[in-house]
């Protein structure tokens, strides 16, 4: 490529030979079939060589296709474009009347990388952002347009899929009537005598944030809907100033917080949509585990404080309910996720996430797709059972291997 591209934390920089923006559904499609290898670059907020094809693949962006977000209000759906962004999408939902149930922490994500990739906000009752998608629409290796619905056989390996079965072009989502949230932020819980469970069903989503400098959480946030009980948290003393999740930054652009009632889209996610990231000094990680084993993972991660607090900028638990996506980090278990945001220094961070791995050996953690990992490709592949159903699916779309980059190839086909 003449010009050099990177993810948005700046810690990848893409080898492949071209960056591609087709502005038609025909031109993606000559681009797919005229190409040996094919990757979509999404918003860039994975941080490891998902997105990489190779040095003879090309990249796509989708951000001059055409971007519908058709609202259907009688069926409470909507079906949105593969370049969308959720900050887009949001504000369209929202103007008819509906809501989406979830957000992640960040609204600039797009919505096809997203659910590609098993990502999720919070929430005991709340499924990953796959949870609402009822069909996904592709293009495939030989060109043409694939639909596959909830009824369809495949559907559990073809939302969550890694970019591994063709370029999401569209998908339709699921809606509800709007609601509204309220924010409230809490300082100082311990974690000792922490009952996870109780705190996690506090209320609509909870996130528990701590840099790991001392036991316990210094933050703990409270999403309300308010058509729920006002939640009773008698564990940490309520914020007294508008709080960021990372101790010492700026507030000014988290979301509004002090119970100050607002639309659902302006309230889930940490981060305001006006905000609008151009780069991140950061890394990330995350470990996604059965929820029963919370409180062994909190107490093993305590255990190694030491070691993770000098690199880390804070460290977020959340919860994300059981999905029937294959490859998604929440398949078939009530999960714990525990979040990590580093430094930006590579380095330094790769044999503390070593070190986390290891203190999480035995509970079963899965790492989310598009972050931070050094878990070898034999213990991952052990821990979806559904793998070679995954397998059988992407030969029959992509028998080539058009959209299998290296990161498909070393995590889920060894030997291919």
């Amino acid at each position: 490529m003449t010009d050099t591209v990177t993810n948005w934390a700046g810690n990848i920089t893409y080898a492949a030979k071209e960056l591609h923006r087709p502005q038609s559904l025909d031109a993606l499609r000559a681009l797919v079939t005229g190409s040996q290898r094919v990757r979509v670059l999404g918003s860039g907020h994975s941080f490891n060589e998902i997105a990489e094809p190779g040095a003879e693949g090309v990249l796509v962006s989708l951000a001059d296709l055409p971007a519908p977000i058709d609202v259907d209000t009688a069926a409470r759906t909507v079906r949105v474009g593969g370049g969308v962004r959720y900050a887009e999408l949001a504000r369209v939902v929202h103007a008819h009347g509906l809501a989406l149930p979830n957000m992640a922490s960040l609204p600039h994500i797009s919505v096809a990388g997203s659910v590609a990739t098993g990502t999720h906000g919070s929430g005991v009752g709340n499924g990953s952002l796959a949870a609402p998608v009822r069909e996904v629409e592709l293009v495939t290796a030989d060109g043409s347009t694939v639909r596959i619905g909830r009824e369809d056989a495949r559907f559990g390996g073809a939302v969550t899929s890694l970019g591994a079965l063709g370029v999401v072009t569209a998908l339709t989502l699921d809606l509800e009537p709007a609601y509204e949230v309220e924010q409230y932020v809490f300082t100082g819980l311990p974690l000792e005598r922490l009952e996870f469970e109780t705190v996690a069903r506090a209320a609509y989503s909870v996130s528990l944030f701590t840099d790991w400098s001392e036991p316990g959480f210094g933050q703990v946030w409270l999403k309300r809907r308010t058509d729920r009980p006002l939640p009773d948290f008698p564990w940490a003393a309520p914020a007294t100033e508008k709080m960021h999740p990372v101790p010492g930054m700026p507030a000014v652009n988290c979301t509004e917080q002090f119970g100050v009632p607002g639309p659902w889209h302006e309230r889930l996610p940490h981060f305001r949509a006006e905000f609008t990231p151009s780069s991140g000094e950061e890394l990330q990680s995350e470990y996604l585990l059965p929820r029963p084993y919370a409180m062994d993972a909190l107490r093993a991660l305590d255990a190694i404080r030491t070691t993770v607090a000098p690199v880390l900028q804070t460290c977020e638990v959340r919860t994300v309910a059981a999905d029937e996506q294959w490859l998604s980090p929440s398949y078939g278990r009530e999960t714990v996720a525990l979040h990590f945001t580093w430094i930006a220094d590579t380095a330094a961070v790769l044999p503390v996430v070593r070190r986390v791995e290891e203190a999480l050996e035995g509970l079963d953690a899965r790492p989310h797709w598009g972050k931070v990992f050094t878990m070898p490709g034999e213990v991952l592949r052990s821990r979806y059972p559904r793998l070679d159903d995954f397998r059988e699916l992407t030969r029959s779309l992509d028998p080539e291997g058009t959209f299998a980059n290296a990161f498909v190839r070393d995590f889920l086909h060894p030997l291919s």
